[in-house]
Order: structure tokens, then sequence, then C-alpha cells
């Protein structure tokens, strides 16, 4: 269920993911203006300095009465930045973090103790398990062709086995939806919120290089690859952009380190992108495409309420 504090405050049930290296102040504030939660990485600063910078500057734009946001990082001993990071989350009351790699009681505590949620991201039902006995307000179940680190479950599969365990928490899916209609599917399949990041990788706002855009523009979902071998997680990336054998070197010198892994010079060249790259071909700005949505959103919604039941059939005797 969506939580008490959502309720007429959103437009459209849309999370806009935190894209590394494209998700920026000004993306999050023209997606609270449209009346979809937008949400950014701290990663996407190279510093705790940058992240309390963008913390103002979203906070100032979009206030403490609209349309609720989201940082993200992920809470794992090897992030060198996590105390100072999530120190300043405190400070400036995030609405929403949205916590990966891992999660912890004490992170949530402190965040519920100011009225903020906890949304973790789970490719599997072991790590959702794992995020609710840590007290976390909502799963993300990162389904099959969603870019960046990603699972590989079929989304109505994952729903399935999730929904039984949820209680009274959020249940966000991603992956793959670049319109109102798979939005509305993802409702329609048993999901809170639809979390929505490759469309919005083409948007005026995004601060994704224009290299990816175009390749956004060129590809389809033949041109997406999964694959562990490039940072040590399963993750969706443009098969364009994928270097020869010599990418895993890195990978020999020694042991997982988030910090490292999301360095952003690492990925200035390796690009990624979901499978939904195929359905876009444009780049509006943020309230454009939410406009988009919202008309797609509708007509799948009266689509699906035309639908004619099925006469029930007596079971033979």
């Amino acid at each position: 269920m969506l939580p008490t504090s959502f309720e007429g405050r959103l437009r459209l049930p849309i999370l806009v993911s935190p894209m590394f290296l494209v998700s920026g102040p000004n993306l999050v504030v023209e997606s609270c203006k449209a009346g979809v939660i937008g949400s950014f990485p701290a990663f996407n600063q190279r510093t705790s300095d940058g992240y309390e910078q963008w913390l103002k500057d979203v906070r100032a734009r979009v206030g403490d009465n609209g349309v609720p946001w989201a940082t993200q990082y992920p809470v794992h001993r090897t992030n060198d930045r996590l105390q100072a990071d999530f120190a300043l989350t405190i400070k400036y009351q995030v609405p929403i973090l949205i916590s990966t790699i891992g999660i912890t009681r004490e992170v949530t505590d402190a965040v519920h103790a100011y009225g903020g949620l906890v949304f973790h991201d789970a490719i599997n039902v072991r790590h959702a398990k794992k995020a609710l006995e840590a007290n976390v307000d909502g799963i993300i179940a990162v389904s099959g062709g969603a870019g960046g680190h990603s699972g590989t479950y079929n989304p109505f599969a994952f729903l399935g086995e999730l929904k039984p365990i949820m209680g009274d928490k959020t249940l966000i899916l991603a992956g793959c939806m670049s319109d109102g209609q798979a939005v509305a599917g993802a409702i329609a399949a048993g999901a809170d919120l639809a979390y929505v990041g490759t469309r919005f990788v083409n948007t005026v706002e995004s601060i994704a290089s224009e290299k990816l855009k175009r390749l956004v523009l060129e590809s389809d979902i033949t041109d997406v690859v999964y694959t562990d071998q490039v940072d040590g997680i399963g993750s969706s990336f443009l098969r364009q952009t994928l270097p020869g054998d010599d990418f895993r070197e890195d990978l020999a010198k020694g042991g997982f380190n988030i910090s490292e892994i999301l360095e952003p010079k690492r990925w200035v060249d390796i690009l990624s992108a979901g499978q939904g790259v195929g359905a876009i071909d444009d780049i509006p700005t943020t309230a454009e495409l939410v406009d988009r949505f919202e008309r797609g959103y509708h007509r799948a919604v009266a689509r699906l309420g035309a639908v004619p039941l099925m006469p029930r059939v007596a079971a033979a005797s």
C-alpha cells in the first residue's frame, strides 16, 4: 500500500528512479513539479560536500509540502562516504532514502525518527526479506530488463512472491516501463508504484551525456546486454559501449568495493540503459513526458475497465 503521507500528493504512481550520471536536481525538481516522485543518487556528486549542495537546492525548490523526493546510496561497509552522506540525509530530512546493497535497522530508525521513509532495492526475495526485517517502508522489486544494477526475475513472478510477505509496506516495481500503459500494468499486477528510469534518461533536464542520449535513440532491446563482468554486479549495459576482454582486469585486482564501483570516472565510456530503449524516440521536457504518461495511464485504465467479465461457468457435477 502507499504511505499515508503520499495521499493527495501524487499525480501518477511513479517514482523516477535515481540514475547514475543521469539524475540531477533539475530532473528531480521537474519530476516533483509534474506530480511524480523525483530522485538522485548521492554518488552523482563526487563528494559529500557536493551532495549537500544538491540537497539544499532540491529542498529549497520543492519545499516541504510538495511531492516527496528521494536520494539513493549503498548502505554498505565499503561505501567510504556512508557516514557523511547519512548524516546529511538526516540533517536535511530527505523525505525518502532509497538504500541499495544493504540496509540496517539503525538507518531505518534514524530516518523514521524525523518522519522519513526508506525504500530498498531488491533483486530477489531473500534480499527483500532481510530489508523487511530491518523495517524498511517499501521494497523496490528490480526485475529483469531494468537498467543499471538489476535482477533477472520476470516482473509478474517477482511480484507474485513478494506480495504475500509485504503486509502494509509499499511494493514498487522496476523494469522496462517506458509509457503510461506499462505503469498501469504494473499497478494492475499488484505494485503500488512504478519505478521508471531509462525513459527519463532522454529528457531535457537529464544530465546524461549527449552520447548516452543519442545511443538511447539509436538502440533497441537487442543492444542491451546483461552481465556481471564489468563491475562484479549483474547490470544492463549498452552493447555498443562495452570494451573488449580486458575490461575484466579491474575485477581481478581485488574484492568488492562499492566506492570504487560507483566512481563516476569509471563510467564515462561504459553506458547503461534498460530494455525499454526501443520505445524511446525523442527528448521531451520532463513535464511533457509526464503528461504523456498520464494520458497513456488513463487510456490503459479505461481499456481495462471496458474489458467484459467472462461469464461464470457452472462446475460440472
